[in-house]
């Protein structure tokens, strides 16, 4: 497998625990929560477009990955590659800084759903991050 099926795959899996992560967010009204700012249970829908939710980015971190991901599927394109390299990099230390996600990772047999968004979401971002650093030609 190439360098550039293998980030096609990890991004499109990591897409869909990032959308997955805001509707189930939304749902159960799981607001942002990290070290310097907290969001509101009552405005997550709105938070969800500028800050994310507490198991999923915010919508536009989801439109720049989805246009990336679209790019690269599409034909070889090391822009493409490097957008999901730095969308994976920082997506890792936003999903750490999440209470929630933090809670989920410590204690997984209390919300399983929950715990198997943030840990594919976390993990995917991670191996996103190195594979578009990889693809883009640039060093991980």
């Amino acid at each position: 497998m190439t360098r550039r099926r293998a980030l096609v795959a990890v991004a499109a899996v990591q897409l869909a625990a990032g959308v997955a992560g805001q509707a189930l967010a939304l749902r159960r009204r799981r607001a942002f929560d990290t070290p310097l700012l907290a969001g509101d249970p009552a405005r997550v829908g709105r938070d969800a477009w500028w800050a994310g939710t507490a198991l999923g980015p915010p919508a536009w971190t989801l439109a720049v990955h989805g246009w990336a991901l679209a790019r690269l599927a599409a034909r070889p394109d090391a822009r493409a590659a490097a957008v999901l390299g730095w969308v994976g990099a920082a997506l890792v230390p936003g999903y750490l800084q999440e209470r929630l996600v933090r809670q989920r990772l410590a204690s997984p047999a209390a919300e399983p759903a929950e715990t198997a968004v943030v840990a594919v979401g976390l993990a995917t971002a991670g191996a996103m991050a190195v594979l578009g650093a990889q693809a883009s030609g640039a060093r991980p």
